[in-house]
C-alpha cells in the first residue's frame, strides 16, 4: 500500500516536471491589447 502512494507521488512529480519542460515564453502579459485600443 505504501509502495502504491509513492509510485503515485512520483509518477506525478514527473509527469508534472515533463509538462512544464514544453512551457515556455514572455512570463509577462503583453501590453498589445492597450496599444490596440489607442491606434483605433
Amino acid at each position: 500500500m505504501q509502495n502504491e502512494k509513492l509510485l503515485t507521488v512520483l509518477f506525478v512529480m514527473v509527469a508534472a516536471t515533463l509538462v512544464g519542460c514544453g512551457q515556455s515564453g514572455s512570463l509577462y502579459i503583453p501590453d498589445d491589447t492597450q496599444q490596440n485600443e489607442q491606434s483605433q
